[in-house]
């Protein structure tokens, strides 16, 4: 009889460390599978783009966050993946935007007019994604993360404000911004537009600033906003300033009719 016991005891240890083995390697791999998920999809986007050694990107990307406090990645930490990929200046072709993400997109998407942070090769890997490190750990998380506005050098805060700021650096020419006309502070003080990149246009590359003030039918702003004349006392003395109030409606229209001239949208 206790022989009987024993041996069913047994039997259910065993039962028991496979059960548990099983957890741990389902585990295991459904954290690899995560893992090899975001970085696949950075590099499939990465390699969109010519000329670029996208497991150096990769490399100089994790760099920043692996194995940190996802609280504590200061937005130098992002400095080597922008020597990595640096930012090429186009002159007159550059758009900035604040409040206005979908509108913008929708236009660039559809024409070759103008290049936003999203259209290069950095903001275009990172678009729409979520992720961050942990102390002694190598593995990048895209769960548990935190949100934009839960500390300030937050793993993704970071990257937008270093990756704005390297943007802005090569801005010359003419530069467009698209500014929300359904708010009440189109140019917000607080925004990354008006704090990290209206700053870094200088009068020496940066020949105009032509803001386009998206208007809808219940619009609460527009280019008579006194918002609008703290940008214009923003910038550096020498860049020419000019507010056009346009409808969403012609903004769309210009993106789905390529007859229509760019310079001619609004």
């Amino acid at each position: 009889m206790e022989h009987e016991q024993s041996r069913r005891l047994g039997k259910r240890c065993v039962i028991l460390i496979v059960i548990v083995v099983l957890i741990v390697i389902s585990a295991v791999v459904f954290g690899l599978t995560l893992k090899s998920a975001f970085e696949s999809t950075f590099l499939s986007r990465c390699e969109k783009f010519d000329q670029y050694d996208c497991k150096k990107v990769w490399d100089a990307f994790q760099q920043a966050y692996v194995n940190k406090d996802p609280c504590k990645v200061p937005v130098e930490a992002y400095d080597p993946l922008i020597a990595a990929a640096p930012f090429k200046p186009q002159c007159n072709r550059m758009m900035f935007w604040s409040k206005t993400k979908d509108v913008v997109h929708g236009f660039t998407e559809k024409r070759d007019c103008f290049v936003t942070l999203e259209d290069t090769l950095l903001g275009s890997v990172l678009d729409g994604l979520t992720w961050c490190g942990k102390e002694g750990s190598k593995d990048t998380n895209t769960t548990g993360c935190p949100g934009w506005s839960d500390c300030e050098n937050n793993t993704v805060r970071s990257f937008w404000i270093r990756a704005s700021a390297a943007f802005a650096d090569v801005a010359c020419g003419n530069v467009t911004a698209m500014l929300n006309g359904s708010i009440n502070t189109p140019f917000n003080p607080t925004s990354i537009f008006a704090s990290v990149e209206v700053p870094r246009f200088i009068a020496s590359r940066v020949k105009n600033l032509n803001v386009v003030m998206v208007i809808q039918k219940n619009n609460i702003s527009n280019c008579t906003d006194p918002s609008l004349k703290n940008l214009r006392q923003s910038i550096d003395t020498g860049i020419t300033f000019s507010c056009k109030d346009v409808s969403e409606s012609r903004i769309q229209e210009c993106g789905s009719k390529p007859q229509i001239a760019c310079r001619t949208c609004w």
